[in-house]
């Protein structure tokens, strides 16, 4: 393959993926226009500035993250069939299909052991979140469901093209040629290294939305992050072990018992 093939192909690779992440941006923007107060804008900006520029940091980030993974992913063997389709036109569904039953039972399991750690953890953080971060900060049923696609589209799609994609196939790389760039890739100990720490670095990104209701304390920060981080490392394996939208269907299920919390919240109330 001729170097100008090589950069169109590239090219056309990371454009794939980054059109893939696009509609959970615009959920996320369309939540925040539709739910944020204008008591809580920031002076200077308008409520439709403010979605539009936290849209564009997303975005911003999101080209990053794409054009890392997108060299990355292939070069340390980690699978991607909408990265693969844009360069070989091999299928996904076929690829995918055999995968959908294990990441829906690891995105379910793990949405349900993190409402049962939640529960376990609320003594030690009730002084500090009065309600569990998993229900709406204004609990109605209108709230619950203009927050979903934020869940299933950012959540399940953008954010692991954020940290699975882009960040762990990033870590992986450096650890594979930091251990001395193995003909068959990188061993388990770089792997599981990479997912554990973008698992972390995923649990701390959590922090700021947080930060923006309630005043932090350790234990917060503690249980916030140990959440989040083993979701991650769910997610993170499943990328590792079979593929990109495999991590992907199972970070959109985990997101299920969460939002069926929600509304039985709301209900109670």
């Amino acid at each position: 393959m001729s170097s100008t093939e090589r950069i169109s192909s590239f090219a056309k690779r990371f454009g794939v993926m980054l059109l893939a992440g696009i509609p959970g941006i615009l959920a996320l923007m369309g939540y925040i226009y539709l739910t944020t107060p204008s008591t809580a804008v920031p002076a200077g900006l308008s409520l439709p500035l403010l979605a539009v520029s936290s849209g564009l940091n997303s975005l911003l980030i999101l080209v990053v993250a794409c054009l890392l993974g997108t060299y990355a992913a292939p070069t340390v063997g980690l699978r991607s069939y909408l990265n693969d389709r844009a360069g070989t036109g091999d299928g996904i569904w076929p690829r995918l299909r055999p995968e959908v039953s294990l990441a829906v039972s690891f995105g379910a399991l793990g949405g349900i052991l993190v409402l049962l750690l939640d529960v376990a953890l609320a003594p030690f953080v009730a002084q500090d979140l009065p309600q569990s971060a998993i229900g709406a900060t204004d609990p109605t049923v209108a709230n619950v469901l203009a927050y979903a696609p934020v869940r299933f589209l950012y959540g399940g799609i953008t954010e692991e093209l954020l940290l699975r994609f882009g960040l762990m196939s990033t870590l992986a790389f450096v650890g594979w040629y930091v251990t001395g760039r193995r003909s068959d890739g990188p061993g388990p100990g770089v792997m599981w290294a990479a997912i554990v720490i973008a698992a972390v670095l995923f649990g701390i990104g959590h922090l700021p939305a947080l930060a923006q209701s309630v005043s932090l304390t350790p234990a917060l920060v503690a249980r916030t992050v140990l959440l989040n981080a083993i979701a991650g490392v769910i997610f993170g394996w499943l990328y590792w072990q079979r593929s990109l939208e495999a991590a992907m269907v199972g970070h959109a299920t985990f997101h299920v018992p969460l939002v069926v919390l929600s509304l039985v919240q709301v209900a109670l109330l």
